[in-house]
């Protein structure tokens, strides 16, 4: 058990990074701290208008069935309308139970994979945050846990949120972005702070995904949160989309981490955002990763890669998501359908296998934002012209689900 659980968590940050890394001996927090510690630019992941990891390349390349390459350059916008607050999953390689505020590999990657696409909709906002660390999950699943406090995390978040509203909002539209542990604060904020309270005003949409939120069974609102529902259109604004992420062929075992939750009367939601937006679903998947999936298909994506000179993949029309709700379970179920002499890889990478063994219980947690990325921004843009009482655009009228 030892062994597999030092196993599970280093390659689940392995393979969030795309890269092989060394863990790294944690950093000493300094000596001094101020009463606001987020007025210092050093504890932002990421902040408007400066070389950050949100300002890196996100060009990607369209694979087409035929195999022919379409490259497409990426730029931020010049002046985005909205903002857009990420808070990132468990990545830190640190080997205390929590992490420093100092950027890191794991944070830097995790920026440019989940998070700095959006910045082609909205400035965007990252704190650094002392989260739970790899190694300090590894201690619990080990049954040796080292010192670790999940308020520090929570706490962070808050504090950068607070100064985000008193410095950097100036009374604009905001969306919340989160990705797993990042999720889970989310969760916890957006509940004690924005739901039902006047900040909610501010609240473009929460992208609350790979994470439980809790709804009652067959309704929008009334779990985790009392006053922000489920989106249920593209332009509806103040709500949320969330989903867990499953291969269609493995749903969620009745020991899953995500799609299940205790109560009996609540079930996780599930949004889809590629019904939202009323466009196939749009992956950007990075193109180098040490993603684990089957053998042979990741060779076939190995060898596409080699190819490939930008950071992302797009396979159009190779992907299908939907909404299931099954035993017990709610996730959004994804497929893979090749067309006719189709020379694309089958598949795509995103299955948490630990000597040879396919966890299950993760899904395709690993991707669950790269999965619909280009919905989700569409979504976004969305969003924020309905926020500002703009119309939308003509070209999305026809696609608008009903």
């Amino acid at each position: 058990m030892s062994r597999a659980g030092n196993a599970l968590w280093m390659v689940l940050w392995i393979a969030l990074q795309g890269v092989a890394a060394p863990l790294a001996a944690a950093s000493p927090e300094p000596a001094v701290q101020t009463a606001d510690p987020y007025a210092a630019a050093e504890n932002w992941l990421c902040r408007p208008g400066r070389s950050d990891p949100c300002d890196a390349d996100e060009a990607s390349t369209e694979v087409l069935p035929d195999g022919r390459l379409i490259h497409k350059p990426w730029q931020p916008a010049a002046d985005a309308p909205i903002d857009c607050f990420y808070v990132y999953p468990t990545v830190s390689v640190q080997l205390t139970g929590n992490s420093d505020r100092i950027p890191g590999p794991g944070e830097k990657r995790a920026a440019q994979v989940q998070f700095a696409r959006f910045a082609s909709v909205c400035k965007p906002y990252a704190p650094m945050y002392r989260q739970i660390t790899l190694a300090g999950i590894a201690s619990l699943v080990r049954g040796e846990a080292m010192p670790m406090d999940p308020a520090l995390a929570y706490a962070d978040v808050l504090a950068a949120w607070n100064h985000y509203l008193k410095f950097d909002n100036h009374g604009r539209g905001v969306v919340l972005i989160g990705h797993s542990q990042g999720s889970h604060i989310l969760i916890q904020l957006i509940a004690e702070q924005i739901d039902g309270k006047p900040e909610q005003a501010h609240l473009v949409s929460a992208l609350i995904l790979g994470s439980n939120v809790e709804v009652p069974k067959g309704q929008d609102v009334g779990g985790s949160f009392q006053h922000v529902p489920l989106c249920r259109a593209a332009t509806q604004t103040g709500c949320v989309i969330s989903y867990v992420s499953f291969r269609a062929s493995h749903p969620p075992p009745l020991d899953a981490r995500f799609g299940r939750v205790a109560n009996p009367r609540m079930e996780s939601a599930c949004t889809d955002p590629a019904a939202l937006s009323g466009l196939p679903p749009d992956a950007y998947l990075p193109t180098h990763s040490n993603l684990l999936g089957d053998p042979e298909n990741r060779l076939a994506w190995e060898k596409m890669a080699d190819i490939i000179d930008t950071p992302f993949v797009e396979l159009s029309n190779l992907i299908q998501t939907r909404c299931v709700h099954e035993n017990g379970a709610v996730y959004l179920a994804v497929s893979t359908h090749s067309v006719a002499n189709d020379l694309r890889p089958a598949d795509i990478p995103g299955d948490l296998v630990i000597h040879g063994h396919l966890l299950e219980g993760w899904g395709l947690h690993l991707v669950d934002v790269n999965i619909a990325q280009g919905n989700l921004i569409d979504i976004v843009r969305r969003q924020g012209q309905a926020f500002l009482g703009h119309p939308a655009p003509k070209e999305h009228a026809k696609n608008r689900p009903s």
